[in-house]
């Protein structure tokens, strides 16, 4: 709960000190295509999952080039998890809510780095309900590049780097991270 309540004060504090230009809000969905990193389960594989996600975000100017980018996504992520000829997908949903700090290089075109954090809302392993096996809460650090055309239309390239074991097992010996890479389409005004 302090987490969130520093959030909403850092979030605050930057719309006051943000300078005369409008805040962008905006939309945006696209593809996932989302793995389990680190430690493999015994004899299986972990493989890419491809799925999607959607949100909102507001785009934040702050002084010179660099802008302020809070976002919520609904982001469905997991694995595909082989073992032998069997396969099972590995299906984690969270709300996602990534803070980005954003630099123009040129105009239209900025690099984006930061934090993103996760809540699962749901996790299944196949058609059987998982949750009680993955934790509730998730970090991960993003980097990406979007480019927005002057019409309010991006486009957007950004790969989401688990920090934290995505695992709740008591006799767990894997760890694994969630590691997405995305490439969405949005409109901002």
């Amino acid at each position: 709960m302090k987490k969130i309540l520093l959030f909403i004060a850092v979030v605050a504090l930057t719309c006051t000190t943000a300078q005369s230009q409008e805040i962008r809000l905006g939309a945006k969905l696209g593809l996932n295509v989302a793995s389990l990193g680190g430690d493999s389960y015994g004899l299986g594989s972990l493989g890419s999952r491809t799925s999607f996600h959607l949100g909102a975000l507001a785009e934040i100017p702050l002084k010179g080039n660099f802008a302020l980018q809070p976002e919520i996504l609904y982001s469905s992520e997991g694995s595909d998890f082989s073992f032998g000829s069997a396969s099972n997908d590995i299906k984690l949903d969270y709300i996602r809510v990534p803070v980005l700090a954003k630099y123009y290089i040129i105009e239209g075109l900025s690099a984006e780095l930061g934090p993103s954090f996760g809540v699962l809302v749901s996790a299944k392993a196949g058609d059987e309900d998982a949750k009680d096996f993955y934790k509730s809460f998730d970090a991960a650090i993003a980097v990406g590049a979007t480019y927005r055309l002057n019409m309010g239309v991006f486009f957007s390239l950004r790969y989401n780097k688990g920090l934290l074991d995505v695992n709740d097992m008591d006799e767990d010996n894997y760890k694994n991270q969630s590691n997405v890479f995305q490439i969405s389409a949005g409109y901002s005004f």
